[in-house]
Order: structure tokens, then sequence, then C-alpha cells
């Protein structure tokens, strides 16, 4: 009875822990934008809290790189188990327009796995909220 309360809970109201791997900071203005009262992503009971390790889902912007390598994982380790990851954006996915550069990855699912991507560059709020909710329909 206890564990089914606790996975209603996660599935209601997920809480989320951004982390920035280096990314232009289009596709982080864009999960703000999600988060202010013209789409407001919490009305659905998803809130931003400031510590991966109270999280159940890790939004990670931007391109993997050498310097960012270590802390992702790191943050990863840090969330409870169940945990989800999304990649918001064609950096995250791919390396985006920086695909090709020297110091950079082919995405995010080849240092942490990955159970949602949302493409574009960056993605509209929109996206973001929709994506955040089929992740939440696919736990349930």
């Amino acid at each position: 009875m206890l564990e089914q309360l606790a996975k209603w809970a996660r599935t209601r109201s997920p809480w989320v822990f951004h982390i920035n791997a280096s990314s232009c900071n289009g596709c982080d203005i864009e999960l703000v934008a999600s988060l202010t009262p013209r789409y407001d992503i919490e009305r659905f009971g998803a809130v931003l809290v400031p510590s991966p390790r109270h999280a159940d889902v890790l939004i990670v912007t931007g391109t993997v790189n050498a310097q960012t390598k270590e802390p992702l994982k790191r943050v990863y380790s840090q969330l409870p188990e169940p945990k989800h990851v999304i990649a918001i954006g064609a950096c995250a996915a791919t390396g985006g327009v920086f695909k090709g550069c020297y110091n950079v990855g082919q995405g995010i699912q080849d240092v942490i796995p990955v159970d949602m991507f949302i493409p574009g560059c960056p993605p509209r709020p929109e996206a973001i909220m929709y994506g955040v909710l089929k992740l939440l329909g696919e736990v349930e």
C-alpha cells in the first residue's frame, strides 16, 4: 500500500533538477519559460528543486564535453531511485551545431542513460511540458 502511494506521488508530482552541460542557454531560457505563469508546468505537479538528492527527474541541456562529463555522472549518481533523465535540445541529443568540434561528445546518452529526448534548437516550452508529461505517462 505504501509503495503504491509513493509511486502515485512520484508520477503526479515529479521533482525536477536541471543541469546545464555547457549549452548556449537557448534551451535554458525555454525551460525557465515553461515554469513562468504563462505556461505553468507546476500546475501538472512538476517542481524545480535545488538539489539532485531530492529530484525524481534530471533535465540536461547542452553538449557534453571533457569538463562536464564527470560532474554529470556525479549528479546522476546522487539522484535517488527510481530516476529518469530528459535530454532537452539538439545539443543534448547529438551535439547539435557543435557536433564535430574537438571537445564535444555525441550526446549525453554516451555518459548517462536517457529516458526521453525533446528535440529542437531550442524546443518550445510546450514541447518541454509535453515531454515531461509523456514521461510521466510512461512511468505509470
